[in-house]
C-alpha cells in the first residue's frame, strides 16, 4: 500500500555507515529526516550530500535528526563520502543506510515492490523513483513527503521551512500561508470557531474575509 502523510513510518533495521539502527529507536523521541537517493557516485546527489551536511546543524537546533539512504552498499558509501568531502568542501555528518536488498526502498513505497537484483547490477535509471524526503514526527508519524526527479536537486532550505511549520502547528492549532517563513503571521484554520478563536486570541485577528484570519505567530 502507498504511504500517505499520518501513516506511522515503517519500521527497519539496517546497516549504516554509523553502524546498525532500529530506525524507530534511532529516531527517539525527536524529528528525523529521511532522504534517498538512486545510486552512489551521481552527481545531483553528490551535491545534495555536501549541501545538507553544511545544514546540518540548522536541523540539529531544531531536534530533528538526517538520515540518508542509497541502494548501494555501506562500503560503496564510505567511498562515495570520501568524494563528496573532496568535491563539496565539507565532512559527512550524517549516517548512510546501505539498501543492497531495497528492503527500506519497498517499505517506503519509494520503488516497485517487484523490483529485484543486486544493489550493484541495478543503474540509477533502475532506481529513479529513490529520490524522495520523509520527514518523521516525534510519534513516528510521516508529516510530510516530498518526492523529485533524478535531474532535479532538492532544496533542503525549503525541507528546513518546513520542518519549522510542522514543528509549530504541531505545537499550536494554526496552519502557515503562502511562502511562510518563521516570524510571519499565521492562519486560525477553519476547524477554530469565532468563540474558540477569541478565548484563545483575545488580541483578535486580522480577517480579509471571514474565513481567512491571520494572528501573530505565537511563540
Amino acid at each position: 500500500m502507498a504511504l500517505r502523510i499520518g501513516d506511522e513510518a515503517p519500521d527497519f533495521t539496517a546497516e549504516t555507515t554509523e553502524g546498525t539502527i532500529h530506525f524507530h529507536d534511532w529516531v527517539g523521541d525527536g524529528w528525523a529526516i529521511l532522504f534517498s537517493h538512486p545510486k552512489d557516485f551521481t552527481p545531483v546527489c553528490t551535491t545534495e550530500l555536501g549541501y545538507l551536511a553544511k545544514l546540518k546543524p540548522e536541523f540539529d537546533k531544531r531536534g530533528c535528526k538526517v538520515i540518508g539512504l542509497s541502494i548501494d552498499s555501506v562500503e560503496d558509501h564510505t567511498k562515495w563520502t570520501q568524494d563528496i568531502e573532496e568535491t563539496q568542501d565539507c565532512e559527512l555528518n550524517y549516517p548512510l543506510i546501505g539498501d543492497t536488498d531495497l528492503k527500506v526502498a519497498k517499505l517506503y513505497d519509494m520503488i516497485h515492490p517487484n523490483a529485484s537484483g543486486t544493489a550493484s547490477g541495478r543503474t540509477a535509471v533502475d532506481n529513479a523513483t529513490v529520490r524522495s524526503v520523509f520527514l518523521i514526527g516525534p510519534d513516528k508519524k510521516i508529516k510530510l513527503m516530498l518526492m523529485y526527479p533524478m535531474s532535479t536537486g532538492r532544496d533542503f532550505n525549503e525541507v528546513l521551512r518546513a520542518l519549522d511549520s510542522c514543528q509549530l502547528t504541531g505545537k499550536h492549532t494554526v496552519a502557515t500561508p503562502v511562502n511562510w517563513r518563521p516570524g510571519d503571521e499565521v492562519i486560525i484554520p477553519p476547524s477554530v470557531s469565532d468563540e474558540a478563536a477569541r478565548a484563545k486570541y483575545p488580541a483578535g485577528w486580522r480577517a480579509p474575509k471571514p474565513y481567512l484570519r491571520y494572528i501573530q505567530q505565537p511563540k
